[in-house]
């Protein structure tokens, strides 16, 4: 039988409120290191169990998503593939801890750190758009530690598709709930705060699950400093000359614009052996969009 096995790994300081200029609704207080070098911080992840014979799946999500967005297709493929399956919240996400520095260098070394820890190398990378940046790097930095790399609906070459980024956070920044608020009633808020600014049901609902309570008063998740500080550096690629030999699958949802043919040469440089595949009917949320076919496209390439 498949069980989870579970580990939190939790912000080092407490809850707090921000600065009243900059969100009103608290969120974590990001810590301070001193130096430029990236400090890996102690991801929040989950383990589900499977065989040690084959290289485990390892799932990184999205900007504004965490490692829940992956649950019903990690469960799936760890019941279908027998192999272990883990989900990870990116630093200022989900669970894990708050951080001023937001980049690529610093989300592959927080993994460079946590997956030989669980003894998880060689693994799969699965990373969806911010994640799939992820992945790349993590690929392209440490190849011995990737044995196959699927990049979901997202290139190395900045999209305009993800211009609407900014105004997210903004959005999402301008949101104020009263602390007498319910959980329900909050959301209900919030949405009705978001919809002005972004129509789409599925992207709030999105941003909408970093909302919690804690000690009756409400929060994002979400770091929001360091996104809205960084989001150049998230929705940019940093510039690699080194590439990336072992197989690769580029994942494109069929109805999303945020991988166009020209990115196609860059792609193809920097990962030689790569695969292109498109998901018809699918946004740039491929695997929520249309999890069968997300799961049987993972399945072959694992073949």
């Amino acid at each position: 039988m498949l069980s989870w096995a579970r580990a939190w790994r939790l912000p080092h300081r407490g809850l707090g409120s921000s600065s009243p200029s900059f969100s009103r609704v608290p969120v974590a207080p990001s810590s301070s290191h001193g130096g430029t070098q990236a400090r890996p911080v102690p991801l929040s992840y989950r383990l589900l169990d499977g065989e040690a014979a084959h290289p485990p799946l390892v799932f990184l999500h999205g900007l504004f998503g965490c490692k829940a967005n992956f649950n019903s297709v990690a469960k799936a493929l760890a019941q279908q593939t027998g192999r272990r399956v883990l989900t990870v919240d990116a630093r200022n996400h989900g669970d894990s801890p708050h951080s001023p520095d937001m980049s690529y260098e610093a989300m592959s070394q927080d993994l460079q750190d946590l997956l030989p820890q669980l003894g998880l190398v060689p693994c799969v990378l699965i990373g969806h758009s911010m994640g799939g940046r992820t992945a790349m790097l993590l690929a392209l930095q440490r190849p011995e530690l990737v044995e196959r790399l699927i990049a979901v609906d997202i290139s190395p070459v900045e999209s305009t598709s993800s211009s609407n980024f900014p105004r997210y956070v903004a959005a999402m920044r301008a949101v104020d709930i009263p602390e007498e608020a319910s959980l329900s009633s909050a959301r209900k808020l919030a949405d009705e705060k978001l919809s002005s600014v972004i129509q789409s049901i599925t992207i709030r609902q999105l941003l909408l699950t970093n909302l919690v309570e804690v000690d009756r008063r409400f929060m994002w998740r979400l770091n929001l400093d360091a996104l809205a500080q960084h989001l150049d550096k998230i929705l940019n690629f940093p510039p690699r000359q080194e590439t990336y030999s072992g197989p690769a699958l580029f994942l494109l949802g069929g109805n999303s614009q945020f991988v166009l043919p020209s990115h196609h040469p860059e792609i193809r440089r920097l990962f030689p052996r790569a695969q292109m595949q498109t998901v018809p009917n699918a946004s740039h949320w491929v695997h929520s969009d249309r999890p069968q076919d997300f799961m049987a496209a993972v399945r072959d390439f694992l073949d």
